[in-house]
């Protein structure tokens, strides 16, 4: 697999200067002594200063330029959380599916170990006035999908809980159809029931954009996956771009909720590793 060359735009927030500029500094060395991708060149911008925003009126930024396998891009995005990332390099990839089951049961493993902190990620509006998704599709039309369309068909599997098993079942089928998957096999098994809760598991057959696979795994953590075909993904610069720095928005998303809350206390960074 050819290597990854990308940028990424780190941001710090904060409401003293001295503080924002000591958690820069530090930033930096972890980018120059990191190992999961080569760091080849770091460079941080002036200290900006906001005089209109009474709370983080002071912000900065980082770019660091990196080369690394798609794993080791990944576990770097998930690490700094950057705001952007801009893919240098190459124009396509091609990714194995063994290898993309691997780094997206990493990314679900560090997601899930993010929400049980601070909770979950997937919010939808109202989802009542939506027709229920097609379920099913003929082989012909799953293998139109795939070479025409560029999707992935893959299984999934998450944990989940709601008020009854058709519940479940309504909720998570228009959640995934909103998302963009086409599902072509579904079923929820109740693991647990209790007085007002059920506890299930739910499988699902879907189809959908690579960047909807990771996008999906991010926000779900799923307990499963596993790609059934093609066995080599197809992936643009830019795709690849949307999924990092969607990846990087969902973990920057949670580690930072806490902070929402102490925005009033003084000297307020928010800018951290996860």
């Amino acid at each position: 697999m050819a290597e990854i060359g990308a940028i990424f735009y780190i941001e710090g927030l904060g409401n003293d200067k001295k503080a924002l500029e000591r958690a820069a500094e530090q930033i930096v060395k972890e980018l120059k002594k990191e190992n999961v991708v080569k760091v080849k060149k770091v460079n941080v911008a002036d200290i900006l200063e906001n005089p209109e925003e009474e709370l983080l009126k002071y912000s900065v930024m980082i770019e660091a330029e990196v080369e690394g396998s798609f794993d080791g891009i990944v576990k770097a995005v998930m690490k700094y959380s950057p705001v952007v990332v801009e893919v240098l390099k190459p124009g396509r990839l091609e990714i194995n599916a063994k290898d993309l089951m691997k780094t997206l049961g990493e990314v679900s493993l560090f997601m899930g170990k993010l929400m049980d902190q601070f909770g979950g990620l997937a919010a939808y509006p109202p989802l009542d006035k939506l027709p229920k998704p097609r379920i099913g599709y003929s082989d012909e039309e799953i293998e139109e999908f795939i070479v025409d369309e560029r999707n992935v068909r893959y299984q999934f599997v998450i944990e989940t809980y709601g008020k009854d098993k058709g519940t479940i079942e309504e909720t998570i089928m228009k959640a995934f159809y909103l998302e963009g998957c086409r599902i072509n096999k579904f079923i929820v098994q109740v693991q647990e029931e209790k007085e007002d809760k059920v506890y299930a598991l739910v499988a699902a057959e879907l189809l959908s954009s690579f960047e909807t696979l990771t996008q999906l795994t991010a926000k779900y953590a799923p307990v499963a996956i596993s790609i059934l075909e093609p066995e080599i993904i197809d992936v643009t610069a830019s795709e690849l771009q949307n999924a990092l720095t969607d990846l990087a928005g969902f973990v920057h998303e949670l580690i930072h909720r806490p902070l929402k809350k102490k925005l009033i206390e003084q000297d307020t960074i928010k800018f951290g590793l996860s």
